[in-house]
């Protein structure tokens, strides 16, 4: 299994959120931020999984692992089935509004679209996921593609 060493964040401004996000704007500068590289191939849905595991371990923000880790995936293995490039991963906490905010940068300037899935469909239930899972979720423009991010509250004595 090969290791995912964390890759500093470069610079970047801040774009406004899409209007698919019910918060009105991104997170402040923090030091406490981590990214991360994944490669361009399957595997690395599972290293999300294990990154995501380890890095709320490490933060004590055990209760977030579920579903930070299932809702990371989901967006890990949508950036790999729409943009097949290498995919960035980064955790940044607390959030302006005192969570953590997971992104994932691809290099597919479309963003997410809203379907309907049927009951036995295996596709179409990402953005749902988003919706019930998180406090808040949206999309941006880069220079390079998109972001997509989300956040989670953390719960009272996780941080």
């Amino acid at each position: 299994m090969p290791h995912i060493a964390p890759v500093p964040k470069q610079p970047a401004g801040h774009d406004a959120p899409s209007d698919e996000s019910p918060c009105d704007a991104p997170p402040d500068e923090n030091p406490c931020e981590k990214s991360w590289f994944l490669p361009p191939e399957p595997s690395a849905v599972s290293q999300a999984g294990r990154i995501v595991r380890a890095q709320l371990a490490q933060w004590a923000l055990h209760e977030q692992i579920d579903d930070t880790e299932l809702l990371v995936t989901e967006l890990v293995t949508n950036a790999l089935h729409h943009a097949g490039g290498p995919v960035r991963l980064t955790f940044r906490r607390p959030s302006r509004h005192g969570g953590i905010r997971c992104e994932i940068e691809d290099a597919n300037p479309v963003g997410p679209l809203r379907r309907q899935s049927r009951e036995h469909d295996e596709e179409g239930r990402g953005l749902h996921l988003l919706t019930l899972l998180s406090r808040c979720w949206g999309s941006h423009r880069t220079s390079e593609g998109k972001v997509v991010w989300f956040e989670l509250h953390t719960r009272v004595g996780s941080v």
